[in-house]
């Protein structure tokens, strides 16, 4: 595992991030736990709680209680419900209440980012704010953040209220986010990833790529919607990697990001994604990225 400078904080992170939620805990609390556990030792010391969600924040608090609390960085999703409450709640009392609910059964002490997830431009009333502040000063929170690709996250990271962006980042980001990221960094606001794969394939996992003539004679024929005629479709035929871990590592390669932020369901999956930033991209990787990026956004 590689570890990164986490903004203006002085403590590094794993540039990693592991998200832990309700698909983790699919297959029971034993299994949410090997997980966890899993991601430590592979060096993961981020992890998302994807809600305030009792179950989940009491198993991740569970795991983490083996490990110097100073040592790892707890992130916590606010503005989304989970189980039978409402879908979003930028509230004062909705926010500090996810806050004390998922400190109260993690035991964790401290939640190190409070992220919110994706609010709309008028979602985000000033008492929220002034809450969320309260809190901070009382260091039942240590940071505050922001999570969304949208327009409106222009304007705040223009307040200068945040300290982190969170923001979905792939080999063919916009131009939009790249000029948003910018800014976030010039005001001193450190950079999470997410949203870092695509899958481009046109066509079936087992279809072939190429098919003969009438009667199996005469040349070979490209069929139309395959990824050879796709300005990506060579992420999916380069040798010893996946077309996600080529994805994950070109995001990784990008010194403005401290984080990226992944999802996995079992310790394999998971031990796939934390071997790549120790792995260095094939040769000339990176420059056929971006020549596919000319190709499909002037294709576009």
């Amino acid at each position: 595992m590689r570890y990164r400078p986490f903004g203006a904080t002085g403590s590094a992170i794993s540039s990693i991030t592991l998200s832990f939620g309700d698909a983790a805990l699919a297959r029971g609390r034993k299994t949410g736990l090997e997980l966890i556990y899993s991601a430590l030792e592979a060096g993961v010391n981020t992890f998302r709680l994807e809600t305030a969600d009792p179950v989940a924040a009491e198993v991740l608090g569970e795991a983490l209680s083996y490990v110097d609390r100073a040592l790892v960085c707890v992130i916590l999703t606010l503005g989304v419900g989970y189980g039978r409450g409402p879908d979003r709640d930028f509230s004062a009392e909705g926010m500090t209440g996810a806050i004390d609910r998922a400190l109260h059964f993690s035991g964790l002490g401290w939640v190190d980012l409070a992220l919110l997830q994706e609010p709309g431009q008028h979602e985000l009333p000033q008492a929220s704010l002034q809450a969320l502040k309260t809190m901070r000063a009382t260091d039942r929170i240590k940071l505050l953040g922001v999570a969304g690709g949208g327009e409106v996250m222009d304007a705040y990271v223009s307040t200068g209220a945040f300290d982190v962006l969170a923001t979905p980042l792939d080999i063919n980001v916009d131009w939009r986010i790249r000029n948003r990221i910018r800014s976030a960094r010039e005001q001193d606001m450190a950079i999470f990833a997410y949203d870092y794969f695509h899958d481009r394939r046109h066509r079936a996992p087992d279809e072939p790529i190429f098919k003969k003539g009438l009667f199996g004679l005469g040349k070979a024929k490209r069929p139309p919607d395959t990824p050879q005629k796709d300005a990506f479709g060579f992420l999916y035929r380069t040798q010893g990697w996946t077309a996600e871990a080529i994805c994950l590592g070109y995001v990784l390669s990008d010194p403005s990001v401290s984080s990226v932020i992944v999802r996995a369901d079992d310790p394999e999956r998971l031990a796939i994604l934390t071997a790549v930033p120790e792995r260095d991209m094939p040769p000339g990787l990176a420059a056929q990225i971006e020549m596919a990026r000319v190709v499909a956004n002037a294709a576009a």
